[in-house]
């Protein structure tokens, strides 16, 4: 099962760089890695199973956050309580969004970043991503809300993006009233 001590740190360079397009077919490692994902974040969402292991709360996590600088990410959105959907996007890319900008009111968080940071992150409030599946079908979603959060935030992973670089260090609330919070 994958662990906490897996996930890199904002420090590492690595998060800094842009991860390349994934090839098919995928490998049954990576298929592998894609279940380790899905289990920690599922688990991380459960508050037993998030105390009993020890993990942080964490709805998304880019390939590139292990180490692996392939462009994929998977978000497992917590739909209703215990009810889960699950998001694995390869080579993904934004293909349209909403005008309406939305910001996290209690601020984004991320399982490479260890500190408390407090600002807003500028976000759409829709978004649809075009890629593929683990079997390299053609897929289109949409997000809405703290889902379109999600894809934008792990995207920005897979270009080497922080969210703590779209947060103004000078003015964190920057804007506050122009945005809707969520």
């Amino acid at each position: 099962m994958l662990k906490m001590c897996d996930i890199l740190d904002e420090k590492e360079s690595i998060l800094r760089e842009k991860s390349q397009e994934v090839t098919f077919p995928i490998s049954e490692e990576r298929k592998q890695t894609v279940k380790d994902i899905i289990e920690f974040l599922t688990n991380s969402q459960i508050p037993e199973l998030s105390e009993k292991y020890d993990l942080r709360p964490g709805m998304g996590l880019a390939a590139i956050q292990l180490g692996i600088k392939e462009r994929f990410f998977v978000v497992v959105h917590e739909y209703d309580e215990g009810k889960f959907d699950n998001y694995v996007i390869f080579n993904p890319k934004l293909v349209s969004n909403s005008e309406e900008i939305i910001y996290v009111g209690e601020g984004e968080g991320c399982l490479s970043v260890n500190r408390e940071v407090c600002g807003i992150v500028p976000r759409y409030a829709r978004v649809t991503l075009e890629g593929y599946d683990e079997e390299g079908r053609h897929i289109r979603i949409r997000g809405r809300e703290e889902l379109a959060v999600a894809f934008q935030h792990e995207l920005d992973h897979l270009d080497g993006i922080l969210f703590t670089d779209k947060i103004d260090p000078k003015n964190p609330f920057k804007n506050k009233e122009k945005y809707r919070e969520i």
